[in-house]
């Protein structure tokens, strides 16, 4: 039997993967800094353990993976989300017989880079909005001429992000956290998500935001943008990606997409495809089969859209579109022959709440604050 470690358990992405590695044949372990987890609550995962976080030192946080991956003999790593920027460093710590589904770190850091990102879709000639770094003579004349965003190179969730109208003054640079100025691109947003092996497009699943908590989408829908599907492909195999692999785009009013920044992860697109599918395909380097979608052509986070629901009460506008979508809506952690991690998730989901809570801000920003890749 396989041994499939995920190194984070606290998203239902990380749910959607348990229960589609187990149901592939597989035991599936979680390792997570909380300790008791959305994932780690279902009867899909054989056993839960709390590692240090990144944050409190990525040596530690390593040292721990490692000594699990000999212990339980784990055989394939794979990183749910933010910390697959620290995973990426098992590499030269694992023996040959373990697999780690992601690139080298070097590889990992340069695409979270939003920055370096950006100069690597350029140099493959992909569509991607122009960029300088901030405190640079090229940003000041980007942002005297154009509307921009500026956003710091590491960074998820929105944290840090701004948009400015053309002719605003640009925040002061920070040597301690770089950002980057790009070009606004006018139009709608979109989201990826990719399987990868060697190079090679095993699934892309492409969907848009239906309710956002931030910068961050609870609830979304599938959609169908086959200019979207041909520049993941391109860039794919000019990188010889192997992995998950994310991407967000905006569309212009001439139907072209322009990759405003990548996440060298899974992201919310896998709830869209089914869990022992997605398995075979990280299982399997060869898998050719297909990537099956599931019937759902939209889905939430549900106690995430219940509070942005309540939210859009208080503020007096866009109530009655949430409340309806809340309750229409298939929620991606029930399923009836796993129920405890849904009527379970505000006791695992304890830790996010408060600090979102104390700190006043939102779940996105709070749920991998441990676990990102915030300096070089």
């Amino acid at each position: 039997m396989t041994t499939v470690l995920l190194t984070l358990g606290r998203l239902p992405k990380a749910l959607d993967l348990a229960r589609g590695f187990s149901k592939a044949g597989c035991r599936v372990l979680v390792a997570e800094p909380y300790g008791w987890t959305l994932a780690g609550a279902s009867r899909h995962v054989a056993r839960e353990f709390k590692v240090p976080p990144p944050s409190a030192g990525k040596a530690a946080y390593l040292a721990a993976l490692a000594e699990i991956v000999v212990r339980e003999g784990v055989d394939l790593i794979v990183p749910v989300s933010e910390e697959t920027m620290h995973v990426a460093h098992l590499a030269g710590m694992l023996l040959p017989c373990t697999r780690l589904f992601t690139m080298p770190p070097e590889q990992v850091i340069a695409l979270h880079d939003k920055a370096s990102f950006i100069r690597a879709a350029m140099a493959m000639g992909l569509a991607v909005p122009e960029s300088a770094q901030l405190g640079s003579a090229a940003a000041e004349a980007l942002a005297q001429t154009s509307p921009v965003v500026v956003k710091p190179v590491f960074s998820c969730s929105g944290r840090g992000l701004s948009i400015l109208r053309a002719g605003e003054p640009l925040p002061p640079a920070d040597p301690a956290e770089p950002a980057v100025v790009q070009r606004f691109v006018e139009g709608p947003e979109h989201s990826t998500c990719t399987i990868t092996q060697g190079g090679r497009v095993v699934a892309t699943m492409v969907y848009r935001g239906k309710v956002m908590s931030g910068s961050v989408a609870v609830a979304f829908e599938q959609v169908e943008v086959p200019a979207i599907n041909a520049w993941v492909e391109q860039f794919v195999a000019q990188s010889g990606w192997t992995g998950f692999i994310s991407f967000d785009f905006i569309v212009d009013a001439a139907g072209r997409p322009h990759a405003i920044e990548c996440n060298p992860r899974a992201t919310s697109g896998v709830h869209f495809w089914e869990g022992e599918d997605i398995a075979r395909a990280v299982l399997e380097p060869d898998w050719s089969g297909p990537v099956r979608v599931r019937r759902h052509k939209a889905l939430q986070q549900f106690y995430a859209c219940l509070t942005e629901t309540q939210g859009a009460m208080l503020r007096g506008r866009g109530f009655a579109a949430s409340l309806k979508s809340l309750f229409s809506t298939r929620d991606v952690s029930w399923d009836a022959r796993d129920p405890w991690p849904f009527l379970s998730m505000i006791g695992t989901s304890w830790p996010i709440i408060w600090q979102a809570i104390t700190k006043g801000a939102r779940f996105g920003e709070v749920a991998t604050q441990d676990v990102g890749w915030f300096e070089d």
